[in-house]
């Protein structure tokens, strides 16, 4: 999936109304990220990491896995 204009350069994106991260590499829905754009209720992290997202109280998008798992 191509990844927004704005956010081009990072990797997890989440969506404020319900505390949920994409991960943009992995995403396969783009019908929801684009959603997501045309609501402006998304938010980046910095650094641009999972445990980020997750010390803000986000939580990995359903369908997503975890990128722990993979070495990563």
């Amino acid at each position: 999936m191509e990844r927004p204009g704005r956010f081009e350069h990072y990797r997890f994106l989440g969506d404020k109304r319900n505390q949920v991260v994409h991960d943009l590499d992995v995403c396969d829905s783009p019908t929801v990220i684009d959603e997501l754009m045309a609501a402006e209720t998304y938010l980046c992290f910095g650094p641009d990491t999972l445990p980020e997202a997750r010390n803000r109280g986000y939580h990995l998008a359903p369908g997503h896995p975890d990128p722990a798992d993979d070495g990563e």
